[in-house]
């Protein structure tokens, strides 16, 4: 099984495909960011990690990826790190184009100089869809990208350079074009952990209220676990492509407070308030993906629903509470 390398391990998204990986008889490394408080930064992979090796880096930094990569010399190369909050993108938009353009970028440079041959996953984004509907109501490989924010810029850069290495310098470059997906380890400074821990901390009389944004933006929210699977089946094919993995059905903001509050018994409506401060001053109102090729060409589909997925969130936000 190849030596595979991942940037942002230590996410959401990193530590599932590690244990993926890893369950395959994998070599795992990884890229992770240095924070000041160190002993938080690695709580979803803490328990991998006698059977992984990490490297602090940055992706501003060239110089730090093509230190770990020449160190671990990888066969396949995952680039999840990224500044992957939207509504901070607006506060924050030269950081988010230059962790996620230059970024990505860099991580192709550095694959180049150091490792040529290794097949490189770059994660795309539906944010890069933005605006842009096809008629039948769904978002695919070949719906025309307007991105609304600069998070969704910034993706729409690396995807497009992603392409143009593929073609330039003959490199195994796939773009996985994910849609919003969940988990029990997602932050809680993303709307679904916030209006789920929202709701518990509500049911516990720990606070009154939960202060949200628009109600009315629908996505199309699969679960962490399912999208990498299909991370790992793209790489594994024969020729590089650019695939949408979603679940193909899209809820609002206010349906999964619905959703969330009627689980532990409570109307949504007595407790959460709409707070101006959480309105993006670009709203990207309706996601929902179209990924019949990642069907047929990956023979992948998502085990979880959006009431699973849910459901398996309360249970793991309550015990931590």
């Amino acid at each position: 099984m190849p030596k595979v390398f991942i940037t942002g391990i230590n996410g959401q998204d990193g530590s599932y495909l590690t244990e993926h990986l890893l369950s395959m008889g994998c070599e795992v490394g990884g890229l992770v960011r240095r924070s000041s408080v160190a002993e938080n930064q690695t709580y979803r992979i803490n328990h991998l990690e006698k059977d992984i090796k990490t490297y602090y880096g940055d992706l501003t930094d060239q110089k730090s990826i093509e230190n770990a990569l020449n160190d671990f010399k990888p066969e396949k190369v995952f680039n999840l790190a990224a500044q992957s909050h939207v509504r901070l993108s607006f506060q924050m938009p030269a950081f988010t184009a230059s962790v996620n353009a230059l970024g990505a970028l860099n991580v192709f440079e550095a694959v180049k100089s150091c490792c040529p041959d290794a097949k490189v996953y770059q994660a795309s984004s539906s944010e890069m869809f933005g605006s842009s509907v096809d008629e039948d109501k769904y978002q695919r490989e070949s719906t025309p990208m307007h991105p609304v924010s600069p998070y969704g810029c910034s993706k729409l850069y690396a995807y497009s350079v992603a392409r143009n290495y593929r073609r330039a310098y003959s490199m195994f470059i796939s773009n996985g074009i994910l849609f919003n997906h969940e988990s029990p380890r997602r932050g809680t400074n993303f709307v679904t952990a916030k209006v789920i821990e929202g709701a518990l901390k509500i049911k516990k009389g720990l606070t009154n209220k939960l202060e949200l944004g628009n109600l009315d933006s629908f996505r199309d929210w699969g679960h962490s676990y399912d999208y990498t699977k299909a991370m790992i089946k793209l790489l594994d094919l024969d020729q590089p492509e650019d695939i949408v993995i979603s679940t193909g059905v899209t809820n609002s903001v206010r349906d999964l407070c619905r959703v969330v509050f009627s689980k532990i018994g409570l109307d949504y409506k007595d407790f959460v308030k709409i707070n101006k401060k959480y309105i993006r001053p670009q709203e990207l109102p309706f996601l929902c993906g179209d990924s019949s090729k990642a069907k047929k060409m990956l023979n992948w589909k998502p085990d979880y629903d959006f009431d699973k997925l849910i459901t398996e969130m309360i249970n793991s936000f309550d015990k931590s509470l």
